[in-house]
């Protein structure tokens, strides 16, 4: 988690001035704070983290507790296919993300058979990969969303208009559970290449071979 300390300040010849310092990890914070103190210059230390939210510190160190049993740091790869003939399509969702000291990976996909089109499948890719996160149990956090569908990602950043009127109640859907969790998206436009552990799954899929692991990864 990235936080800035805001805090008062008062020299020995100075009037007191409101400060804050620049964006770290929140693990530099208490030898930061242990030395700002030992100068009795420093009063009223309130952390905020990117969100928005501020604490006293008192209360962010109950915070830090709490989080070091909750997910964090989610990063979702997404992607769908579609055949044209069969008229199915497979998504494919990668999710990585911190618990602890620990790191995870999650590798999911589904044959759906309801879709009438590749850019329809991306958004159902990705309103599954939201939904999974939602199932364990991220909320309240920055997420980073990477695909190369371009599309998608435009549109939901309110780059792009949307004019087909399903992909916008697609897109309503993914905002909606976006807004339901509390996470502050940010969308990350990617090559296939880089993409190709969600792209593999989506094709797996349309293929009948459906993969759904949850696994602790190394590093």
């Amino acid at each position: 988690m990235e936080i800035k300390l805001k805090f008062h300040y008062k020299g020995s010849k100075t009037e007191e001035i409101q400060l804050e310092s620049e964006w770290m990890d929140s693990k530099a914070i208490n030898p930061l704070v242990s030395d700002m103190l030992k100068t009795g210059r420093i009063k009223d230390i309130i952390v905020m983290d990117e969100m928005g939210n501020e604490w006293t510190l008192k209360e962010f160190k109950k915070l830090m507790e709490k989080i070091e049993e909750e997910p964090r740091n989610p990063v979702i790869y997404f992607d769908g296919g579609y055949d044209r003939e069969k008229k199915e399509s497979g998504i494919g969702i990668v999710i990585y993300y911190d618990k602890g000291e620990e790191k995870f990976r999650v590798r999911s996909n589904a044959k759906l058979h309801e879709l009438d089109s590749n850019n329809e499948a991306e958004y159902a890719a990705l309103y599954n990969a939201v939904e999974r996160l939602h199932q364990i149990g991220v909320q309240k956090t920055l997420c980073v969303i990477k695909g190369d569908a371009q599309g998608v990602l435009k549109q939901l950043a309110g780059e792009w208009p949307c004019y087909e009127e399903t992909l916008n109640l697609w897109l309503d859907r993914i905002e909606g559970k976006i807004d339901a969790i509390g996470l502050k998206p940010s969308f990350q436009i990617i090559s296939r290449n880089e993409n190709k552990e969600a792209h593999k799954l989506a094709s797996q899929a349309l293929q009948n071979n459906i993969i759904d692991s949850h696994l602790k990864i190394d590093g």
